[in-house]
């Protein structure tokens, strides 16, 4: 089969290597769309990811979905959940398998991801898709269910208003999930010209420039004076926390969801405190497969048309340059027809 190694920095290559075997409790699945998240990003350019860093070459990517192959379910088309959590520790047994400490994560440190023909994986983490979502939509589950959880921490109350800051694929979502979750007020805060364009097409009735607007001053005009109920961080830049927290009302919510490129992050403690702000971290997340999926099928959330690149496995190397450089949205690579 053929695979995409990240051998260093920018440093992508394919190449053949053995197939491999499922053991007990795995299914082989042929993969045929992967998507290129920020955190790929991180090991493409950086090679690390917080305090995880490339010790040899590694297969990324983490949003992916395929066709299994072999066995009675051979020819079902599906989505992979890329964590594997050892199901026995208290994170887990509490229902945070997100927060497990030993959670096996497909595409991070020495486990490799969906960036080649074929993966062997739990057949337990193995999502069933409808015909009606194309390959590329069942990768977009994963992000999704990213989004999902970010806005089930939030706690968004009906009529409630929100602002994200940071409008990639993720952050789209979140736009998208707010809107069904019956925001009366969402206001999307995104520097670059295309993905603003992409925000208001996905609904977010305010879409402001933070290089360019007065953007708390128009988020003081657009919603009374009172700040927005929810502020949802999706950009991974102190620029953007500080701008989460500023903009949140007293006694609102502030959902950090973004990966910086360093270890620590630093918001005005000042301001949260006098709000009385209530500050949480986003990690991946949940059970999200069937509802990422429901939602998707129902229409409330459009993950088809934030995918703005579709490259081959031999191209992979230009499809994460793509990536990296933020000329799209979502970049999709196609292991296998």
């Amino acid at each position: 089969m053929r695979a995409a190694r990240l051998h260093g920095p920018g440093d992508v290559r394919v190449a053949d290597e053995p197939a491999p075997v499922p053991t007990a409790g795995e299914t082989l699945v042929r993969v045929t769309a992967v998507g290129l998240c920020g955190s790929d990003l991180h090991w493409f350019s950086e090679g690390n990811i917080g305090d995880a860093t490339l010790s040899s070459p590694l297969v990324l990517g983490h949003e992916f979905a395929g066709v299994i192959q072999g066995g009675p379910h051979d020819g079902v088309r599906v989505a992979v959940d890329p964590a594997w959590p050892c199901g026995e520790c208290e994170e887990c047994l509490e229902g945070n398998r997100n927060l497990c400490p030993s959670v096996v994560f497909a595409g991070h440190g020495t486990n490799d991801g969906g960036l080649r023909e074929l993966v062997a994986w739990p057949t337990s983490l193995l999502h069933r898709v409808p015909d009606s979502l194309s390959d590329a939509d069942a990768a977009m589950l994963e992000p999704l269910g990213v989004a999902m959880h970010a806005m089930d921490l939030a706690g968004l109350r009906l009529g409630g208003t929100v602002a994200v800051v940071g409008c990639g694929p993720i952050g789209l979502c979140v736009v998208q999930l707010a809107r069904a979750a019956g925001a009366t007020q969402v206001i999307a805060v995104e520097p670059l010209e295309h993905r603003r364009q992409a925000a208001a097409a996905v609904g977010a009735d305010l879409v402001l420039d933070p290089g360019a607007d007065d953007v708390l001053d128009r988020i003081d005009r657009a919603t009374n004076g009172r700040g927005v109920d929810v502020a949802l961080e999706v950009a991974g830049n102190d620029d953007a926390v500080r701008l989460a927290v500023v903009a949140a009302r007293p006694g609102g919510t502030v959902v950090l969801a973004g990966i910086p490129a360093t270890e620590s992050t630093s918001f005005p403690a000042a301001v949260a405190r006098r709000k009385g702000l209530t500050i949480k971290m986003s990690r991946r997340m949940k059970e999200m497969y069937p509802r990422a999926t429901a939602v998707v099928v129902r229409g409330l959330v459009d993950v088809r048309s934030l995918v703005s690149h579709t490259l081959p496995l031999e191209q992979s190397l230009e499809a994460f340059r793509a990536a990296d450089e933020r000329v799209g949205l979502k970049v999709i690579v196609t292991p296998s027809a």
